[in-house]
Parts: C-alpha cells; sequence; structure tokens
C-alpha cells in the first residue's frame, strides 16, 4: 500500500519544480539575446506566481 505524501512536501516540490523551469526558461531567453534587463518587479512577480501556482497544483493533486 502507497503512503500519502506530507502536504508541505508537496508543495516544496511543485514549487521548486515550477521555480526551477521558470529560472530556466528566463536564463535561455537572456542568452539568446530576447532580455536584457529583467526589472526586479517582474522576478518577484514570477517567484510568486510560482508559489502561488505550487500551492493550487499541490492542492488539487491531493
Amino acid at each position: 500500500m502507497k503512503q500519502p505524501t506530507n502536504l508541505g512536501i508537496q508543495i516544496f516540490l511543485y514549487v521548486a519544480g515550477i521555480l526551477l523551469v521558470m529560472l530556466a526558461i528566463l536564463l535561455l531567453l537572456q542568452a539568446f539575446g530576447y532580455l536584457t534587463n529583467i526589472p526586479r518587479s517582474a522576478i518577484w512577480a514570477l517567484v510568486l506566481l510560482a508559489i502561488g501556482s505550487g500551492i493550487l497544483s499541490a492542492l488539487k493533486a491531493r
């Protein structure tokens, strides 16, 4: 029988995964010259978006 995962761990893993994907996309766009300067407020908005979507994804998967 499979033991259910802890909700806190599941939320953390979803948030970390979304942040890593967003960071990889940003780095690729900067490397190819599409994004030259990213404002700090845009970075914070992406971090908050990743946290919110990670929480909602973990709760939905439960």
